[in-house]
């Protein structure tokens, strides 16, 4: 068996606002994010990379990124608002959530949040998993969230129509 390899994380900077645009497009279609509503940009908020290989020091380039997350502070609530991991089940994932969750902590948060898509059941088994709770469906939300993003599908994943927004919340 190979072995997986080793990634490091580290918190975005002004710096990557380019390529983490750049990113979003590739991975979003946009970097227009639309959560209960209102609209934000995923390359101007806070966030954390992940990197392949082991961290080479602040001098050295980094390594291929192969995980992101972005998230916002809203008073005592953290939402996560985006998170791609490129290569599954080595654990980016995992701790680009783990890495949002304690930046959370240490902003006296006292839930991490999240929006999914009625479609995402990989999503919801994951989140789940990982201590998450399914605390409400917002039904047809993604009805007025194509107004502001037109470019979010009509149909998902496996074929299911795209209608509601579903929250789940860790609390901290």
């Amino acid at each position: 068996m190979a072995e997986s390899p080793a990634f490091y994380i580290r918190p975005l900077t002004p710096k990557d606002r380019g390529w983490v645009a750049q990113f979003m497009d590739n991975h979003w279609h946009s970097t227009k994010i639309v959560s209960r509503g209102q609209v934000y940009y995923g390359h101007l908020l806070d966030g954390f990379v992940a990197f392949e290989g082991t961290d080479p020091g602040e001098d050295a380039p980094p390594g291929k990124v192969v995980g992101l997350a972005t998230y916002r502070l809203d008073g005592a609530s953290c939402e996560l608002m985006t998170i791609d991991s490129l290569t599954p089940r080595i654990g980016i994932g995992s701790a680009l959530v783990d890495a949002v969750r304690q930046a959370a902590s240490r902003a006296g948060c006292k839930r991490l949040w999240l929006i999914t898509t009625n479609d995402n059941t990989y999503a919801l088994r994951y989140y789940q998993k990982r201590g998450f709770h399914l605390i409400a469906v917002h039904v047809n939300a993604l009805e007025a969230a194509r107004r502001l993003k037109p470019q979010i599908p009509i149909t998902g994943q496996d074929g299911i129509p795209l209608r509601d927004e579903l929250e789940l919340e860790l609390p901290l």
